[in-house]
């Protein structure tokens, strides 16, 4: 049995807007290795290396935007309770910017500490956010969300949609990045809690 040498390739991956990178080792087959190059080489611009911030950045021409933790806390609550959602579902500390763009449909939390994790109680579920927190709203809805994860057994997962569903207004689902789904009751997700 003979030793084949092995080929080291960078695997690129997009996906919810972010790339993700990976090596890949394949056996020198030549063909093979050759196409997974031109894979790679052919794929789109790189994304900058804050995505969040040019996502902010992008929606921040018309919208409303106000800073200190009193203020965003104000109006946060007020946007999540517009948009049919329990008041706590952003139990964010010393957030410094808050902003919302009405015609995008985009909002933005931007909080001091790089990362704040909150248990609710009544469902003894713990969720980490991350400094800076995307969401696109409608009634009823977050979706395309960032900065939210959510802790299921020893693993941290993303958190990419909350939603009210329609046929049970008493509950929150949450959706994960890898499509797990799970249902609350909604006053588990009280101002306080």
């Amino acid at each position: 049995m003979s030793a084949r040498a092995l080929t080291r390739l960078t695997t690129c991956t997009w996906s919810q807007g972010l790339w993700t990178y990976g090596h890949l080792w394949l056996p020198s087959y030549g063909l093979l290795t050759r196409s997974w190059r031109a894979h790679c080489q052919k794929s789109e611009p790189l994304a900058s290396k804050d995505p969040m911030a040019s996502q902010i950045e992008s929606h921040r021409s018309g919208a409303e935007v106000v800073s200190g933790d009193a203020i965003c806390r104000k109006k946060s609550v007020e946007l999540l309770e517009e948009i049919g959602l329990p008041k706590g579902l952003l139990p964010m500390e010393d957030i410094q910017e808050f902003g919302y763009n009405r015609d995008t449909c985009f909002m933005w939390l931007v909080q001091k500490k790089k990362k704040v994790e909150h248990t609710f109680k009544k469902i003894k579920q713990t969720v980490s956010y991350a400094a800076e927190v995307t969401a696109f709203v409608e009634k009823g809805k977050l979706q395309k969300i960032t900065g939210v994860k959510t802790k299921e057994l020893m693993l941290w997962l993303s958190v990419i949609e909350v939603y009210v569903p329609e046929a049970s207004p008493e509950k929150v689902t949450f959706k994960t990045g890898t499509g797990l789904s799970d249902s609350f009751d909604a006053t588990a997700f009280a101002l306080g809690e």
